[in-house]
């Protein structure tokens, strides 16, 4: 059996998979392999899939599976898995670093610093404790969310149509009804044809004016240059992101838009969670031959 590793993991991991086979991660090897591994770079399109005829398994070491065609998969015989028990803590870390950052001028105070300029009157911060958070997907990574903002005090609502009720979250039945006393909002939503494009211009105006947006789900799910419209115009105070509409983006409006946090895709870059995604991928490939 050939395992292609398409993207960067743990570098312990080949060296786990060596006893199921023979482990690379030469790319022209596609034709040849059995199981290959990915992250967000590889697409496994159609075209992927037809030009890999001994494809039995994929894995995506993350939570996303946007990047494969999940219906033609079933339809050729490919199973698909993620990883997605792992990735929920460094994720929700991810989200809560750049909702502390924005309102802490934590990019702007560093760079007027590095600058020789003192800017303590301008930079006017504000808290987290008694803000109220509203959490758009609660499913692992918005429940780990959740669990830190209220440890700092914050009022936290949730809008997801798969769930009912939680321990962590007052749960609004109306995406529209969640955004209106937030002062924060957190996307955690996969990207699916409901979800693209889903924060615009229409959904923008049910903000609580000088809220902060902050995303970690998928970038295709805001419209940026709609976001961008409602930083310019004070309407948005901040917005934190970490996921594009590629990797890395190109011609995005977002990187010159004021009152911005910007991340490279970090998110479920921790070396805790690569160790994690490890484990899982060696259980997935284990059970796959053991089946």
């Amino acid at each position: 059996m050939l395992i292609l590793i398409s993207d960067a993991f743990d570098s312990g991991l080949p060296g786990r998979l060596q006893k199921y086979g023979e482990v690379t991660d030469d790319k022209s090897r596609l034709l040849d392999a059995d199981v290959v591994l990915i992250r967000s770079k590889t697409k496994v399109t159609k075209e992927y899939i037809d030009s890999a005829p001994k494809l039995k398994l994929v894995i995506r070491g993350g939570v996303g599976l946007d990047n494969v065609d999940l219906n033609y998969a079933k339809k050729k015989g490919v199973i698909v898995h993620n990883t997605a028990a792992a990735s929920s803590v460094a994720v929700a870390e991810c989200a809560f670093a750049l909702m502390i950052g924005l309102p802490n001028h934590v990019s702007k105070a560093d760079s007027t610093m590095k600058a020789g300029e003192w800017a303590k009157k301008q930079l006017k911060r504000t808290e987290l404790y008694k803000k109220t958070l509203a959490i758009i997907g609660l499913g692992r990574i918005g429940t780990e969310l959740a669990v830190r903002a209220k440890a700092f005090g914050m009022d936290i609502v949730a809008y997801d149509p798969y769930v009912k009720s939680s321990d962590y979250a007052t749960m609004i039945s109306s995406l529209k009804d969640v955004f209106k006393n937030a002062d924060y909002v957190s996307m955690h939503m996969p990207l699916t044809d409901e979800t693209k494009g889903i924060i615009n211009s229409e959904m923008l105006t049910h903000f609580k004016d000088g809220a902060f947006l902050i995303n970690t789900g998928r970038g295709k799910t805001v419209v940026e240059e709609d976001v961008v419209i409602a930083l310019n115009s004070g309407m948005l105070a901040g917005f934190g992101n970490d996921v594009w509409y590629s990797d890395p983006p190109e011609n995005s409006p977002i990187i010159n838009a004021p009152n911005v946090l910007l991340m490279p895709h970090l998110g479920a870059s921790t070396k805790e969670n690569l160790g994690r995604i490890s484990d899982i991928i060696v259980e997935l490939i284990d059970g796959f031959i053991n089946r």
